[in-house]
């Protein structure tokens, strides 16, 4: 308990500074939250857990490191601008349909949008790369390879209270709106993502 205690408000400490900072994740959880209700939040984290355990994973196994990432970086980069492009221009195309405020085409939408907004975003791989190693390494060293699973619990919960939450404001803030602020937040949120997909670029 003396060991544990410090290190679970170390690891909520400088996981905010990760979990809470904006981007193409926090974004798109406003849209679906908007479309989808406070449940887009519990998806899209879902969908993030599936990419961020297999890389902690794979980061104090040492497969991953900041001496490989490079490799990898301009193709991830690349590809996660595009996506996000795609993913604005669809946004936009979808409030001029007829039932803009609802539209969702699959339940498995903003599941996906988590899996492949965390996968394809640079920064948050590299977050885990330079801040989120320095955690890795002292969970490792207080309890053995089991260490992760402990830091991995400290910091997953953060993403689906803070994911949930947003995802909720976003949902009651849809009731309050007209159909035409509605379309302008939307359309505000698409040049959002193309903005950070050009800040994508900007760092090849």
């Amino acid at each position: 308990m003396e060991v544990i205690l410090p290190f679970a408000v170390m690891v909520i400490a400088i996981s905010a500074s990760g979990v809470m900072s904006p981007g193409p994740l926090f974004t798109a959880n406003i849209v679906y939250g908007l479309k989808e209700g406070k449940i887009a939040g519990l998806k899209i984290a879902m969908g993030h857990t599936v990419v961020e355990f297999p890389l902690i994973v794979f980061l104090g196994l040492g497969t991953i490191s900041l001496e490989t990432f490079p490799e990898y970086r301009i193709l991830i980069t690349v590809i996660g601008a595009i996506g996000l492009f795609v993913f604005a221009g669809l946004q936009i195309k979808s409030i001029f349909g007829k039932d803009f405020r609802n539209e969702t085409n699959s339940n498995k939408n903003s599941f996906l949008a988590g899996i492949f907004l965390s996968a394809l975003n640079p920064f948050f791989i590299i977050w885990w790369l330079t801040i989120g190693i320095v955690l890795i390494t002292e969970s490792i060293a207080l309890w053995g390879f089991s260490g992760i699973l402990i830091l991995f619990i400290f910091h997953i919960w953060m993403d689906y209270v803070w994911l949930f939450a947003v995802a909720g404001f976003a949902s009651k803030a849809k009731n309050v709106l007209s159909n035409n602020n509605y379309k302008i937040l939307i359309a505000g949120l698409s040049i959002l993502l193309v903005y950070f997909g050009i800040q994508f670029l900007l760092q090849i």
